[in-house]
């Protein structure tokens, strides 16, 4: 049986460079997979010797998607490892900008990233109007800008686009895929919402904006709390937030929620979103502060799949090691000790499927070798998945009050199993159910923070650093794609370590040393592809991570080849 292989770079829509390499044998069934990133940045080694007041502020261009992310774990980082408690009016001003972030980061990740491999906008182009109107309403009582007019005017605007043999936006798709599964009125419906997804994501941006100054890097959060005090005592921007998150919570309830719906019923049946959950243990944290001593979301772990049993987080069983990665050291080290010195190896000459399906020299990993900037993380030795789906699941599993009632009414709204959860299909899902989650309890926070104000004024806490002192701490938390930590040692009043193990590390690992995935590359194997030369299925499943990979260091072109290589001095001396 002859063996060939695909790949796929960039694999496009997401933060960052990614590329997948699939092994498929004569019936198009995938045998191998390797994903890995071909850039590297190297903030870790940028923060060194630096004030650990400033290390927030670069953290947060490891990525200027989840920029809020990174910037509260490097502001929390210190805080933990000089015993900070930051006031509850901070705590919960924190919580309000990280509602801003996961619903901007989800909707768009849906309808701007995602939902084009759902999605088929050319035959939205045949659908009747006015039966896309009505269909509407099987999936919502109350359909957003879905109404005939509406959804005309959004056919004729993306028609004529399409009509100059240019579709924008929506280009280099695969529409026509044998697993596109919405009818043209439901298509049209998807549509109607993407462009709505325009205005609405921008209302998120402002949103982070009114207590963090600015969307991307806000620039309010501060070792020991928040700067923004005129903002969270001004009735006038504190009713801001209010009218920008309802209006947010609308579109969530009444868009992205019944598009799930939507797409979950439409592919029930289709093999290619179904029963892949790629790696089964699956892992989150505590995130999201709504009250002085009450979290939305809550920490765990499950082992293979199964929900009988949630295990508490061991942060010590955490470690990175770089078998197959671009580092130096190859050792599983803990975040605490861990070592980023670059190791590029290259890649190596092959071949691959081409665009008109025959063979076609390629660069290609070195699979035996090191392929990726991305480290190996590993719980105890295992992989772990993270992300919307792992945290969905186990605070279900846990019985979580806010998770529960939302995942059990989703379950009987579309007539799918639990199980049906564990897949692509179930990661796109959780992450909109966390997204109705959020902004559905987000007025707690608020609530809990105006009656705290009454009070107490406090923002920021006191504290000091003793430069004849060593300190270690981390940030743990989940944010938009799964669980995120960052660690740090602090020696002679600066940093000396610093390591960040980000959610697509997780997820998108190279295999270790022991030759176990990451849940990128477990979720591929097995897979069935329609058409080797639209590999719409392999596309599909990756997306459904929201991958977010770093930026770069080293420079190629889409066929492999190095164009450049860029050295600085991190830290700027001499």
């Amino acid at each position: 049986m002859s063996e060939r292989k695909i790949v796929i770079d960039p694999i496009t829509r997401i933060e960052g460079h990614l590329r997948v390499e699939v092994v498929v044998d004569d019936n198009n069934v995938v045998k191998e997979a390797y994903s890995g990133s071909t850039l590297w940045r190297g903030i870790e080694q940028i923060v060194k010797g630096r004030d650990p007041r400033d290390v927030g502020f670069f953290t947060q261009r490891i990525c200027g998607v989840c920029t809020y992310s990174h910037y509260k774990a490097g502001i929390i980082a210190v805080e933990n490892a000089l015993s900070i408690t930051p006031p509850l009016n901070a705590q919960l001003t924190r919580t309000l900008m990280n509602a801003a972030l996961f619903v901007h980061d989800h909707i768009v990740h849906f309808y701007h990233l995602h939902g084009l491999d759902w999605v088929d906008v050319i035959s939205a182009l045949s659908a009747d109007p006015k039966k896309a109107s009505e269909v509407a309403f099987k999936f919502t009582d109350l359909p957003y800008v879905c109404g005939e007019d509406k959804l005309k005017e959004v056919q004729k605007r993306v028609g004529e686009f399409a009509a100059k043999g240019n579709l924008g936006p929506f280009a280099n798709a695969y529409f026509g895929h044998s697993t596109y599964k919405l009818s043209p009125e439901e298509n049209l419906i998807a549509l109607s919402h993407y462009l709505e997804c325009l205005r609405i994501q921008r209302t998120a941006a402002q949103l982070m904006a009114i207590f963090g100054g600015k969307n991307p890097h806000p620039q309010s959060l501060t070792v020991g709390g928040v700067t923004c005090v005129m903002d969270i005592e001004s009735p006038a921007r504190l009713g801001e937030y209010l009218t920008k998150l309802k209006e947010i919570q609308e579109f969530v309830n009444r868009a992205y929620y019944p598009d799930l719906v939507m797409a979950a019923k439409a592919y029930a049946n289709e093999p290619s979103v179904l029963n892949d959950i790629g790696v089964a243990n699956l892992y989150t944290f505590k995130e999201f502060q709504i009250g002085a001593n009450e979290w939305l979301f809550e920490s765990g772990i499950i082992k293979n799949g199964d929900l009988s049993k949630v295990y508490d987080v061991d942060e010590s069983l955490i470690t990175e090691e770089a078998t197959h990665a671009w580092y130096e050291d190859d050792k599983a080290l803990h975040p605490y000790d861990g070592k980023t010195d670059p190791k590029y190896t290259g890649l190596i000459d092959g071949e691959s499927i081409g665009e008109d399906g025959r063979m076609v020299h390629s660069k290609l990993f070195n699979t035996k070798g090191k392929y990726s900037w991305i480290k190996a993380p590993r719980y105890g030795g295992e992989s772990l998945q993270v992300g919307p789906l792992a945290n969905i699941v186990v605070n279900y599993a846990k019985g979580n009050k806010y998770v529960v009632p939302v995942v059990d009414k989703f379950l009987k709204d579309t007539g799918l199993p639990l199980s049906a959860v564990l897949s692509t299909l179930g990661r796109t899902a959780t992450r909109m159910l966390e997204a109705k989650i959020i902004t559905d309890n987000t007025i707690t926070a608020f609530n809990n923070l105006i009656e705290n104000l009454k009070t107490d004024r406090e923002t920021c806490a006191k504290y000091s650093i003793d430069k004849n002192k060593e300190y270690k701490g981390r940030y743990m938390g989940h944010v938009p794609r799964g669980t995120l930590s960052h660690w740090c040692r602090i020696k002679d009043g600066v940093i000396t370590n610093w390591q960040a193990v980000v959610p697509s590390t997780w997820n998108a690992s190279p295999k270790d040393a022991k030759g176990q995935m990451g849940s990128y590359e477990a979720c591929l194997i097995g897979l069935k592809i329609a058409d080797v030369t639209q590999p719409l299925e392999i596309v599909r499943k990756i997306h459904s991570y929201d991958p977010c990979i770093a930026c770069a260091v080293h420079v190629m072109d889409t066929k492999g080849a190095k164009l450049g290589e860029y050295k600085i001095d991190a830290n700027l001396k001499g």
